[in-house]
């Protein structure tokens, strides 16, 4: 695998993670939420931590894929928090979808 399609699956993996845990309402895609006596939708600190568990996921995926290609190079917390911030804006159009454009059933 050559660098540029390392990168291009890289991110459409990251953008396909950050948008999964505001298009379903099973925890990450695999369990059911449950609520007794209510319609089971997952609360908004469940959605964040899927969020930072596929952050580190995918976290792992791109240095599985920088010591594929060649060395690994340390990283700082500034790599970690600008990562951090880039998989956030890619989560928005999920966000967008559930809270902003999607109508609520009475």
């Amino acid at each position: 695998m050559n660098q540029a399609l390392a990168v291009w699956l890289l991110l459409a993996l990251a953008l396909v993670a950050a948008n999964l845990p505001f298009l379903t309402e099973r925890v990450l895609a695999v369990a059911t939420w449950k609520q007794q006596g209510r319609p089971a939708v997952k609360p908004l600190w469940v959605r964040m931590a899927e969020i930072l568990l596929l952050y580190v996921v995918i976290g792992a995926v791109g240095f599985a894929f920088e010591g594929n290609l060649g060395n690994r190079f340390r990283q700082g917390w500034e790599f970690y928090a600008i990562t951090l911030c880039l998989f956030l804006v890619m989560a928005y159009p999920g966000f967008v979808y559930r809270y902003l454009f999607r109508k609520r059933k009475a």
